[in-house]
């Protein structure tokens, strides 16, 4: 579980295992062992300006915590500290923007203080992950070119990912459901540039962060399993299952 400290400026992953694990120190990112709670929860998922800071107690003070994607230069790394050798990688956002005409156009106006926004929320909660799995395959990569008796004497290994990710721009989705939103929410993001317009996708990104409705959850999580069943095959080859038809049709 990632936090980030606005105490200390660290970037802090909490973690609990069964057996004794040496935590690591990386530059301005670090690990800390012991137990879980839902503290660790609130604090890790705490987006800036939205939600309160979070106090947990580390090294026998407290320290303040908002959103642990904030200063997350690598999100992989901590699995791979802790022994994973493959890895499932769930993005709230797409690895990719496609170069074709679904894609979102670039507009000649000025960008909305709700745009600037929303690009910046991207920037902090989506893109470190993109990077890092491509970082993650680029090493793969160098990895098979070295023979495996030089490979061993590396610290560095394979690691073998199933990356799913939404298909859709989720800003696109947002827009859908802009109106759902409370009316003082629907005025706060419209006095900041919020359109209620189903095609204004770049506005809706910063509404996407606040969307808690039913309507855009469940559109969401219908999103998750078309995009899973997609991959149908890569799953079960991940897993070493085998494709009997146990996933229900998409409703």
């Amino acid at each position: 579980m990632t936090a980030s400290s606005y105490s200390s400026g660290e970037h802090v992953t909490f973690f609990e295992a069964a057996q004794p694990l040496r935590p690591w120190v990386r530059s301005q990112r670090k690990a800390v062992c012991g137990p879980i709670t839902h503290a660790h929860l609130l604090a890790s998922s705490a987006i800036p300006f939205v939600f309160p800071a979070r106090g947990l107690v580390l090294d026998g003070h407290t320290e303040y915590f908002g959103d642990g994607s904030m200063r997350q230069s690598a999100p992989i790394a901590p699995a791979i500290h802790l022994g994973a050798e493959r890895i499932v990688v769930i993005g709230a956002g797409r690895m990719h923007e496609p170069r074709d005409h679904t894609a979102v156009q670039p507009t000649p106006d000025y960008p909305s203080l709700a745009q600037i926004a929303g690009h910046a929320l991207s920037n902090i909660f989506l893109d470190a992950l993109a990077v890092d799995v491509e970082r993650v395959l680029r090493i793969n990569q160098t990895l098979s070119l070295i023979p495996e008796e030089r490979r061993a004497q590396s610290a560095l290994r394979p690691i073998e990912l199933l990356v799913i990710a939404p298909s859709q721009r989720l800003d696109a989705v947002a827009a859908r459901h802009v109106g759902d939103l409370p009316a003082p929410v629907r005025a706060m993001l419209g006095a900041l540039g919020v359109s209620s317009s189903q095609a204004d996708a770049r506005s809706a990104a910063l509404a996407s962060y606040l969307l808690f409705e039913g309507g855009y959850t469940r559109e969401l999580m219908a999103l998750g399993r078309a995009d899973t069943l997609a991959l149908r095959d890569k799953v079960c080859r991940f897993f070493g299952w085998s494709d009997g038809g146990a996933f229900l049709p998409a409703s």
